[in-house]
């Protein structure tokens, strides 16, 4: 276990695959982060990321957000909150969570609330990134983790890691070289706030 860390308690937000999360379980077995992660929850009812965390014993539950399709609607959004704080989280990790989060959760967690995104923002943001990077032509991508504010994928960069675009990439073997990176960075932003080796001045992160 990392020395001279607080445990961090994490709730988790997705609606995919949990490929994120699974990094994040992976880094708590063995060591790098000291953490663990209270509740799953996921706004898709067959998301795979449920399926995960049943996997791996972590209490899990569908988030009800109909009718919206991109955002917590205000019953969602108070229920969600209730639901974290119900479970101890004190650090909410969006992962893969294709839904807008609201002031509300902003509140309830301020500062506490870290997405990954699959691009070198402030570049491409929103949706598909990687297909945006690739068909703007630029020479590298990679993903960001950033805290989260009321902008989209505007919130202040904590860790960026850059990926080559090669001549001969399409978007899927783009993307699975940035989920690579994606997969170590997540981790090593959690652990630099388990250790208090992040530094927060306005919207300036550093580390050490």
């Amino acid at each position: 276990m990392t020395n001279n860390s607080t445990t961090l308690k994490i709730g988790v937000l997705g609606s995919g695959s949990g490929s994120n999360m699974q990094s994040i379980v992976d880094a708590i077995a063995s060591g790098e982060l000291n953490a663990e992660i209270k509740i799953v929850l996921s706004d898709v009812q067959s998301a795979k990321i449920l399926e995960r965390a049943e996997k791996h014993n972590i209490p899990h539950q569908w988030l009800d957000c109909t009718p919206y399709k991109t955002k917590l609607d205000k019953d969602a959004e108070v229920k969600c909150i209730q639901i974290l704080k119900d479970h101890g989280v004190d650090t909410v990790v969006l992962a893969g969570f294709m839904r807008i989060v609201k002031p509300g959760l902003l509140k309830a967690f301020p500062m506490r609330i870290i997405n990954i995104h699959p691009a070198l923002l402030p570049a491409f943001p929103g949706v598909h990134a990687w297909k945006q990077a690739l068909d703007y032509g630029v020479k590298v991508a990679g993903c960001t983790v950033h805290f989260v504010d009321e902008g989209t994928d505007t919130g202040p960069i904590i860790v960026q890691r850059s990926v080559p675009i090669l001549s001969d990439d399409t978007y899927e073997s783009l993307h699975a070289r940035i989920q690579v990176e994606e997969h170590l960075a997540y981790p090593e932003v959690l652990r630099l706030i388990s250790t208090g080796e992040l530094h927060i001045d306005g919207r300036v992160v550093t580390a050490g």
